[in-house]
């Protein structure tokens, strides 16, 4: 990144936090096997972010904090279901849903009162369940963790934003395949869509959601 970029941001206003609101969700964006298994083409060592996740999901189990998990799953066997992005990405077709790469990660410390979401497209939003839920919910806070930071991570972020939630991204608890789109989605992220935050103060956040107020300034 040009060492003037962050003041080109500055400038337009590209640094105003949305801060944390009283009522979280922890959305777990697809982390299954596809992307978390290297042996698979999509996949790569997202270990630590596994780890990290959990570290959010205790938190959240302890204070009833509603938690939905995401995967990607194509029905048919050429992923015609997955439309034009299946079109661009056709490994995609590798997310059939009688594979192994569909399965959360086992490592994941889900229960079964958490909520599972298949999903078709980048965005966790994109013809699920998802928005109706956290409305009737009363969620105006998303955590989002999981992969891929430039993908998945950032659509998801866009349309919560675009549905008036605010976005919170826990740095450590999303992953890519490569630093470099990681680090610059981060970036974007930061910039436009939501808030991206060190890990242990989210953590606190969904330990006691009453302790960081909906307009928080650092």
């Amino acid at each position: 990144m040009p060492p003037d970029t962050p003041a080109v941001y500055d400038r337009a206003g590209l640094d105003t936090l949305v801060g944390y609101g009283d009522s979280p969700a922890l959305i777990v964006v697809d982390l299954q096997r596809g992307f978390t298994d290297p042996s698979c083409v999509l996949g790569g060592d997202l270990s630590s972010v596994v780890e990290r996740t959990n570290e959010l999901l205790d938190p959240a189990h302890e204070t009833d904090c509603p938690v939905v998990a995401t995967r990607i799953v194509t029905s048919h066997p050429d992923g015609a279901d997955l439309g034009i992005w299946g079109e661009k990405i056709p490994t995609l077709e590798l997310l059939a849903a009688d594979s192994e790469w569909v399965d959360l990660d086992e490592r994941l410390d889900l229960r079964e009162t958490d909520h599972v979401l298949e999903k078709r497209q980048a965005s966790s939003f994109h013809e699920t369940e998802l928005h109706s839920m956290l409305t009737a919910w009363g969620v105006d806070t998303l955590v989002v963790a999981g992969c891929t930071t430039s993908g998945c991570i950032r659509a998801t972020a866009v349309d919560g934003c675009s549905h008036g939630f605010r976005v919170i991204v826990p740095e450590e608890s999303v992953g890519d395949r490569a630093p470099e789109p990681h680090e610059a989605n981060l970036f974007d992220i930061h910039a436009k869509y939501g808030d991206v935050r060190p890990f242990e103060e989210v953590v606190d956040y969904l330990r006691d959601p009453s302790a960081l107020r909906p307009h928080r300034r650092d």
